[in-house]
């Protein structure tokens, strides 16, 4: 489907990057830091007017970097980071190898995952066995659910868009419960090996049909394990119990709460169906698997007795492009930036789309509560529109693209005065090869995916591959999460 072929009411809109007020390319914070320093430099130059050949230079470098853009992102930012890789990498902070820890459960997975623990619980309104992570360092519970998305491509319209009305009324319910923190959805697309289908023909051919038939079949399972693939999704909802009146005592306490919580939100009539709550024999799986693929299609029993630090990676090295890991290499995209125009309900289908290599999507969300959404909104319609009128009292007139920007801001600002929330909200691209020699074509088939989409854009997560990594799996861990 094309985006031609969708109609205007299941086109999408609102999305805004947050944007403060500043001179030029500068944000506000760092117009006032700039300010100060030349300040500074002003006074001393009173006293010692040589100190300025050395001081102005120096400032207007930084300044220079501050205002440019390196992959959408500040230059300085960009730079900064590189150094403070660069400096970890020396230490060996980037490099991982699983030992045995004198502290029990200390550093049981690498990176953002060392705080988190793996819990076996029950759930008395299923009456199965639930699989919680616990985050140790903040208290969070972290509980995933396994779904069954189904397609919308050939659905009526008027069911399209009562499918997107009931996901608004999902993050209207986290808007209004404190104690949900964030939310993601992950879909994993892993290409089939044709075992299966193999197998499945097999079993279903009949020994009486046509040669013809026979010959058509066979020619359709040879080449179709290319364009078939095993999709998992789940999404997972992070829980602070603590957020609560009465907060709970025990661990316990905690994760009945937490089930709670996520009880409290019905999924049902939003385009997917929920399979059930992911065991923690799920967990174990769905993060074994990621760093290392070549066990996806392990059977259960495989999983049930792996301790937590047996899910995560004998090895691991994160560099500034790549993740290497055990059995694979993984690479990872975040969101830059999203259309300025109405897209398509299905933009994001070429990234769904099966290709040669694994790959994980991930929506990560936070929606805001509605004193801080409407805060949000105000100081940026404020924003939009000091940058619009600064720039008419200098150049005569305000360029085309603030005022496309404060009318953007406007109407943001008017839907939310009417009931709507506020949602921070990001993109992240995974996918990884088993051979390295794969790793040109696997970035090539994720850029090409993102270009497809006709307006979405992509960066490499320079420096951070193991926490996009990371943050694709049900580890409960959100960079949008504080």
């Amino acid at each position: 489907m094309t985006t031609h072929d969708v109609p205007e009411t299941l086109r999408v809109e609102g999305f805004r990057v947050r944007r403060s007020f500043g001179l030029g390319n500068l944000s506000k914070g760092q117009t006032i830091a700039f300010a100060g320093v030349l300040a500074v430099e002003g006074l001393v130059a009173s006293r010692q007017p040589l100190s300025l050949a050395v001081t102005i230079p120096l400032t207007l470098v930084v300044i220079g970097l501050a205002a440019a853009r390196r992959h959408g992102m500040p230059a300085l930012a960009y730079y900064w980071a590189r150094v403070a890789w660069h400096k970890a990498a020396r230490a060996e902070a980037t490099t991982y190898r699983r030992v045995l820890l004198p502290h029990p459960y200390a550093l049981d997975l690498p990176g953002v995952g060392a705080s988190s623990t793996l819990i076996k619980a029950y759930d008395p309104t299923s009456g199965r066995t639930v699989g919680v992570v616990h985050n140790r360092a903040t208290g969070y519970m972290t509980i995933s659910t396994l779904l069954a998305p189904g397609g919308t491509l050939m659905a009526p319209t008027s069911a399209v868009s009562g499918q997107i009305r009931t996901w608004s009324s999902v993050l209207d319910t986290m808007s209004t419960e404190p104690q949900i923190k964030g939310a993601s959805v992950t879909i994993q697309i892993t290409p089939g090996a044709g075992e299966a289908l193999a197998d499945d023909v097999k079993a279903r051919r009949h020994p009486a049909a046509p040669r013809l038939a026979k010959e058509l079949i066979n020619e359709l399972v040879r080449t179709t394990p290319r364009a078939t693939a095993s999709v998992a999704s789940w999404m997972s909802v992070i829980v602070d119990t603590s957020a609560s009146l009465t907060p709970p005592k025990d661990l316990g306490e905690q994760v009945a709460e937490s089930l709670r919580v996520v009880d409290g939100l019905d999924l049902s009539g939003t385009g997917t169906d929920i399979h059930r709550r992911a065991t923690d024999v799920d967990i174990r799986r769905l993060v074994r698997s990621a760093y290392d693929p070549s066990v996806f299609n392990a059977k259960d029993a495989d999983f049930a007795d792996l301790s937590w630090a047996e899910c995560g990676p004998q090895a691991a090295d994160d560099g500034w492009e790549e993740y290497a890991h055990d059995g694979g290499v993984s690479v990872s995209w975040v969101l830059r930036e999203m259309p300025r125009r109405p897209i398509p309900y299905s933009v994001l289908l070429p990234l769904l789309s099966p290709g040669r290599h694994q790959r994980r999507v991930t929506l990560a969300y936070r929606v805001l509560d509605p004193h801080e959404g409407e805060a949000v909104v105000e100081r940026e319609i404020s924003a939009a529109e000091n940058r619009a009128t600064t720039t008419a009292q200098f150049q005569g007139r305000a360029k085309w693209s603030q005022k496309a920007d404060y009318a953007r801001a406007d109407k943001a600002a008017r839907q939310v005065a009417g009931g709507a929330q506020v949602v921070d909200w990001t993109l992240m691209v995974t996918t990884t090869v088993r051979r390295t020699e794969d790793l040109a074509a696997a970035r090539q088939e994720v850029e090409r995916a993102a270009k497809a989409t006709r307006g979405i854009r992509m960066r490499p997560a320079f420096g951070a591959h193991a926490a996009v990594f990371a943050a694709g799996l049900p580890l409960g861990y959100s960079p949008l999460v504080r």
